[in-house]
Formats: C-alpha cells, structure tokens, sequence
C-alpha cells in the first residue's frame, strides 16, 4: 500500500521534559493506526508532531514524501486544511454555525463556492445519518449528534490523513460505538488514513495497527492482515 505518513526518531521536549522520544511509525492509504497509553503518555504530543501542529526537537515527519519541519507557516497551513482532517474528543463545533456550516466548513476555508462545499456536507452528513439535522446548531443536538457532525468535518475534503485525539472519549458506551463504526467505515471508503489516539483497548482492537505510548516511547503492538 502507499506510504502516506512516515515519522523517523521524533522527539519532542518541553524544556527539560520529554514528551515524544524517538517514536517512528508508517501510516498507509486507508489505514487506521491506533495508539494507546495512560494520560501523560505523550499520546496527543505526538499526533501534534505528526500533523505538523508542534515542531519535532529531534527527527522527521514526512508527507507525501515532503519533510514537514521543510514547510513555512503558510505551507503547513494550507497542508492542515486541504489534506488532513481532525476530529477531537468534545467535537470543537462552531455553536454559531448550522450542522451543515460547520460540516462544509474546511471546503468553504479552502475556497469552495457556498453550493457545491453545502452538497458535499449533505452527503457526507447523510451516509452518518443526520440529514434531518442540517439547519440545527449544535446546541439543539445530542453529544453523539455532535460528534458525528464532527467527523463529516474532518471527512468532508476526502483527506488523505485523518487525526483523531479521544474522538469517543466524552461518549457513552452506545454512542462511542455507533460513532466510531461510521467514522472507520467512511475513512476506509474514501481511502483515508487515520491516526487514531485513545486510552480505550476496544476501540484501538478496531484498528489495522496497534502502537502504544509509555512515557513518551511509541512501541508497536500489532498489525492486522487486510
């Protein structure tokens, strides 16, 4: 499968604490990538290192074959917006947006006119079952509603890398279930990848790869035959 993602000896520090130690990892096309560890591990640093939101003290990531510490400001900018997609644990909705606003939101950021980025959104909020909820806001939507909403953000643009910190973390067993089934199938659909970081076993046993994350040291776990 093609390499979309590769990290080499990433470190991170903050002062004179490290958070990331020489962790390495490869990420295919429409591959899930699951990381595990306690709170405080390093987990959500390193999916900030891989999406080139924190520099790396020590090491590379590469995109595409493109090392990210090589990009300027607006490069890494226009990367995060166009390429890669993200989904947090509470969901991070505009409250002034409608669902389907705040869905179609990364296609109207990178310059979609307001018709097609609004179709998209509609058919991407259909396959997760919300079409009903698209002239809501997100505050008169349950919290598995919104984290769905959530997802089509992060899955709408089709990116190529999907990065996803606690994204069933603030939901009940149901919910967390029924959500993380629609994102994984829709990724795998259109081919995206994703890094996905938990502290859940059963979530991260859904996953192709298992890595898992002890104070700051990434080891792999697992692979699943596709």
């Amino acid at each position: 499968m093609f390499e979309v993602l590769t990290a080499q000896g990433i470190h991170l520090s903050y002062g004179s604490s490290q958070a990331v130690k020489g962790a390495g990892i490869v990420l295919r096309r429409g591959e899930i990538a699951a990381v595990t560890g306690a709170s405080g591990s390093g987990k959500s640093s390193l999916l900030y290192c891989l999406a080139g939101v924190l520099p790396v003290s020590q090491g590379e990531v590469r995109f595409e074959g493109r090392v990210l510490g090589d990009l300027d400001d607006g490069e890494l900018s226009s990367l995060r917006r166009d390429r890669f997609g993200f989904v947090f644990q509470y969901g991070e909705l505009l409250p002034e947006l409608t669902v389907e606003e705040n869905a179609a939101l990364p296609l109207r950021l990178a310059g979609q006119r307001k018709a097609q980025a609004f179709a998209a959104a509609r058919d991407v909020l259909g396959r997760l079952g919300l079409a009903d909820l698209r002239d809501r806001r997100p505050s008169q939507v349950s919290g598995g509603q919104n984290q769905r909403i959530a997802v089509a953000r992060a899955l709408v643009h089709q990116p190529a890398v999907v990065f996803a910190d606690e994204p069933t973390g603030s939901l009940d067993s149901v919910n967390a279930e029924a959500v993380l089934e629609e994102f994984l199938t829709l990724a795998r659909s259109q081919q995206s990848a994703v890094v996905l970081v938990t502290h859940d076993a059963d979530v991260a046993a859904r996953a192709d790869t298992r890595y898992t994350m002890v104070d700051g040291v990434l080891a792999l776990q697992g692979r699943s035959a596709r």
